[in-house]
């Protein structure tokens, strides 16, 4: 697209655009990107301007353009930022600033990537909307000269676009984007699909022109007919739309008939209801199928009339009935308020988008990165119930959302003792799922609390991040309480207790050594098994040694024990497929991820977790076995201990702590003991990762001179 080319397409829509500012980004954006090729062979300008042309599609200010002219040119060349300020002012810096910072970030998953950006672009939008325009402009031109990737990453760039990009254009009202971008998506997602609807689609294409001029003659004349001026048009559905009905509905494409819809135009909303009577009076409405987005618009600010009617020749025909005014935001949703005219106007329309608050709200609470997208994709693009509350107060929620996630809209307090409610005057138990038109009155007992069958009956992110806290600090008391016991009945055993060894700083320098916050998240760790009880005590002990005539011993295990580093265990296993379940590692058999593995069910203390071969899992009950795995994502090092008879000579401790830092592995601590007959047992405390870890380290150790047997404790 020339320059021309650009400024006569924005003019069309804006008759006195600043052409001179958009001459001046359109050569600055050619010459920092001069020598650039993309993936094509084209050169890498063509998708700037690209971007431009589909941001002047949506009819966006000249700042917007400019950006798309400049989003890629402070990530992709040696422009900065202060650079772009300087030269177009700092609206437009803003506007590539918003736009760069959601591509400059990497990270391990694609999970953690899709929802970092995510969270970027809600960040961005309730700054200023704009950015995610053009972000969608940008990512609608790369999905359509995406055929020279390579398969894997064109799949990949098409889930995403599926995922996030195209519901989100159907949030912000941009329906022809959103259909642009579904199609594209399909189209490498399910290319067999995609060639063979088009294929289907192409036969029927004279005939489906015919079929259009047929309706719409008769809809112009019969609105002739009662005095209503309207346009109307008829428009061929797009191919995701048709898939995934197909797909929805287990239909063939042969039997669908509705690949074509109609809309009716009129000046006045009162002759939307008037065009719909003369609509009804001549096609038989399909019962349930009428709705009346004018009275209750959509949350992207969408209003017309839907209806479902029996057309000409018995099939069935869907019609929307709309004002000019709403035609201009059905297709242009949010970018219709930043049209030349409205400018700032626009911020204050978006901050009218419930749904966008709520998103601003959800990744500040959802840290999970597969939480957060869950939530994003399973809560936030899904089609809305309208309900009221008993003063009349109108609240909209997703479809499959029930009772309790109406309370909890109410107020938390509300939703962590609800019982029931009263809907339409008639008793509802919790599990209802609300209706179009239902007036909800919750019914609440302080006697009552959440659980988690709680969390299969809520579809809302805030009801279901407050069943969760509450959980967590059920399960954290419950920890914080098996913690203090654990501790203070090993303190007992040593003859100390947890105040004196509190006042000595005892307690302090374990958390400083696990990097813990305080004494309750130590106790709530050592609760969950997240640090084991020798990992505290540790630092609560004095320690001793009998190390007769070892004064260079005694020197070398004080090294060791300066060298040691303590870390907390960051994972564990997964219980019945639960993350979340109290876990406990048996002492007596210490078992290493790795190793075949069972849980043990205790009543209020949750799963003890052995290795299969124990011999105090056999003796226990069978009906209290569950099933465990290891957490394969888990990062985690689990303590054990080895015990080493060895010769009772000079160096032979130095040489042995060497092996150990050798073989990579962390000691938490050492001691050595002198045998009657003249050779010593030494006994070290180290962090492995695995059991494979531990026998390469024993292999390790029985190699050393001087050293008769290496053996695992515990088992």
């Amino acid at each position: 697209m020339t320059l021309g080319e650009l400024v006569e397409k924005v003019r069309a829509y804006q008759p006195d655009p600043d052409a001179e500012l958009i001459a001046r980004a359109y050569h600055f954006s050619e010459r920092m990107h001069e020598g650039q090729t993309r993936r094509s062979g084209e050169p890498y300008f063509t998708h700037p301007v690209g971007v431009a042309s589909i941001i002047a599609d949506m009819k966006l200010d000249v700042p917007s353009i400019i950006t798309g002219l400049l989003h890629d040119t402070v990530e992709d060349t040696l422009t900065s930022l202060s650079q772009v300020e300087k030269d177009f002012g700092h609206e437009v810096a803003a506007l590539v600033d918003g736009v760069t910072k959601i591509s400059q970030i990497t990270f391990t998953t694609r999970e953690e990537r899709q929802a970092e950006n995510f969270r970027k672009m809600i960040i961005a939008m309730a700054r200023d909307i704009r950015v995610i325009l053009v972000k969608l402009a940008d990512r609608a031109h790369n999905m359509r000269t995406l055929s020279y990737l390579s398969e894997e990453k064109q799949r990949e760039i098409a889930q995403e676009t599926l995922d996030i990009y195209a519901p989100l254009a159907h949030r912000l009202g941009i329906n022809w984007l959103k259909s642009d971008l579904e199609d594209n998506a399909l189209r490498y997602l399910q290319p067999t699909v995609y060639g063979q609807l088009k294929q289907d689609i192409a036969k029927k294409k004279t005939e489906r022109a015919q079929y259009i001029d047929e309706v719409i003659s008769i809809l112009r004349e019969k609105l002739t007919e009662a005095g209503i001026q309207a346009e109307v048009q008829g428009r061929p559905k797009h191919f995701y739309s048709i898939y995934h009905k197909m797909e929805s509905q287990n239909l063939l494409f042969s039997e669908i008939y509705d690949l074509v819809g109609f809309r009716v135009i009129v000046n006045e909303v009162r002759e939307c209801y008037e065009a719909l009577g003369v609509v009804h009076s001549h096609w038989k409405p399909v019962p349930g199928r009428f709705k009346d987005y004018i009275a209750l618009p959509k949350a992207n600010l969408y209003q017309s009339l839907h209806s479902t009617v029996i057309g000409p020749h018995g099939e069935r025909i869907e019609i929307q009935i709309r004002t000019q005014e709403m035609h201009r935001v059905a297709e242009q949703g949010i970018a219709a308020h930043w049209t030349y005219k409205e400018g700032r106007r626009g911020l204050e329309e978006a901050q009218r988008f419930a749904w966008l608050r709520q998103l601003v709200e959800w990744q500040q609470q959802l840290n999970d990165p597969q939480e957060f997208l869950q939530t994003v994709k399973g809560d936030l693009f899904t089609d809305e119930v309208y309900v009221f509350t008993p003063k009349g107060d109108l609240h909209n929620f997703p479809q499959g959302a029930g009772v309790i996630d109406f309370a909890y809209r109410v107020h938390t307090e509300v939703g962590n003792h609800c019982t029931g409610a009263r809907v339409n005057s008639r008793m509802v138990p919790l599990r209802y799922q609300l209706q179009n038109g239902d007036t909800i009155e919750i019914i609440t007992s302080a006697q009552q609390t959440p659980n988690k069958d709680w969390l299969k009956l809520v579809r809302t992110p805030k009801a279901q991040n407050r069943i969760r806290q509450w959980l967590k600090a059920q399960q954290h008391d419950r920890s914080v309480s098996l913690g203090r016991e654990m501790l203070e009945r090993e303190l007992t055993r040593q003859h100390l207790d947890l105040a004196s060894v509190r006042k000595q700083g005892k307690i302090d320098a374990a958390l400083k050594a696990l990097s813990l916050k305080d004494e309750e998240t130590l106790l709530a760790a050592l609760g969950y098994g997240q640090v084991t009880l020798g990992q505290v005590l540790a630092h609560c002990i004095p320690q001793t040694e009998t190390v007769q005539g070892q004064t260079a011993d005694a020197i070398e295990l004080e090294k060791i024990r300066q060298r040691a580093q303590v870390r907390e265990d960051r994972g564990g296993v997964r219980v019945g497929g639960v993350e979340d379940v109290l876990v406990r590692y048996g002492r007596c058999c210490n078992p290493l991820p790795g190793e075949r593995i069972i849980g043990v069910i205790t009543r209020g203390k949750g799963a003890t977790v052995h290795a299969i071969s124990c011999q105090r899992l056999l003796a226990s009950d069978p009906q209290r076995h569950i099933q465990v795995t290891w957490d394969s994502k888990a990062e985690m090092l689990r303590p054990v201990k080895i015990e080493v008879l060895s010769e009772d000579r000079h160096g032979l401790l130095a040489a042995m702590s060497k092996a150990i830092s050798e073989s990579g592995v962390n000691i938490v601590n050492a001691n050595v003991r002198t045998l009657p007959d003249k050779r010593a047992m030494n006994v070290f405390e180290v962090l492995v990762p695995n059991a494979e870890v531990l026998e390469q380290l024993i292999r390790g150790l029985s190699r050393v001179r001087g050293v008769v047997k290496v053996t695992r404790m515990g088992k």
